[in-house]
C-alpha cells in the first residue's frame, strides 16, 4: 500500500450530499475482485451521457459536459471536496479502489459513512473529516479561485489553504500511523515475519501430523 504523508494537489468539487457507493462505481463494473481498471468508470453516471458497462472503450464516450470533474480546471485533481456522509450505501472496497485509479489521495467531506471510511484507510487513501462550516468554505474558495491546491499534512494533521490558513484535523493514531508507512493489513502482519515463521517451526516439531507428516 502507498504511504500517505504529505499531499499538495488540485481540489476538485463533489458538491452534493449523500453520495453513495453505487454512484461512486456502478453496480455492473463489481465483477472483477482486482484493484485496478476501475478508474475510468469512477462516477460513471455522472461522468458520461452513455449507460457504461463493463469492456466497453471508454475513450470513445460522449462526455457529460456539466459534470465538474471533467472541467479543464480540475484535470489531475488528487483531493476531492464533498458533503456530508460521502460514501454510503453498499460497502463495496471497489468505492476506494476507483477513487484511487482516478487519482484521488485524500476526500475531505463533513462526515463518512463507517464502511467506506474504514475502507479508504485500507487502501491508501485519507478520508478527512472538518465541519461543515470549514468545507463550505473551501467549497466557496475552490469555486471562486481556478486552479485552487491544497496541502495535507498527516504528521502535523493539518490542511494547508492556498493562503496559508491551517484547518487542524483529528484521526485515529493507529489509522495515522498505518497510512504514514504504508501499512495495509498485510504490512502489518509481515512486520512480525521472524516470530510467525518461528512459530511455525515450532508447530511443525510439535504437531507435525497437522502438515501432513507421519509420526515415528
Amino acid at each position: 500500500m502507498k504511504s500517505f504523508t504529505v499531499l499538495t494537489g488540485l481540489a476538485a468539487p463533489m458538491d452534493r450530499s449523500n453520495v453513495d457507493t453505487d454512484l461512486i462505481i456502478p453496480k455492473q463494473f463489481l465483477k472483477s475482485i482486482n484493484r485496478s481498471g476501475f478508474g475510468p468508470n469512477a462516477f460513471d453516471e455522472l461522468r458520461y451521457l452513455d449507460k457504461g458497462e463493463p469492456g466497453r472503450d471508454n475513450s470513445q464516450r460522449p462526455l457529460n459536459p456539466e459534470f465538474p470533474l471533467n472541467f479543464s480546471r480540475y484535470q489531475g485533481a488528487s483531493i476531492l471536496v464533498a458533503r456530508e456522509n460521502f460514501g454510503c450505501g453498499s460497502s463495496r472496497e471497489h468505492a476506494p479502489w476507483a477513487l484511487e485509479e482516478y487519482g484521488f489521495r485524500c476526500v475531505i467531506a463533513p462526515s463518512f459513512a463507517d464502511i467506506f471510511y474504514n475502507n479508504c484507510f485500507k487502501n491508501g487513501m485519507l478520508p478527512l473529516v472538518l465541519e461543515e462550516p470549514l468545507v463550505a468554505q473551501i467549497f466557496a474558495e475552490l469555486y471562486a479561485q481556478e486552479g485552487y491546491s491544497l496541502t495535507v499534512d498527516l504528521e502535523r494533521q493539518v490542511v494547508i489553504k492556498p493562503n496559508g490558513e491551517t484547518l487542524a484535523f483529528e484521526v485515529d493514531a493507529f489509522r495515522k500511523h498505518c497510512l504514514l508507512n504504508g501499512f495495509d493489513d498485510i504490512g502489518l502482519t509481515l512486520q512480525d515475519a521472524e516470530q510467525i515463521k518461528t512459530y511455525e517451526a515450532e508447530r511443525r516439531l510439535s504437531t507435525p501430523w497437522l502438515f501432513g507428516f507421519a509420526q515415528h
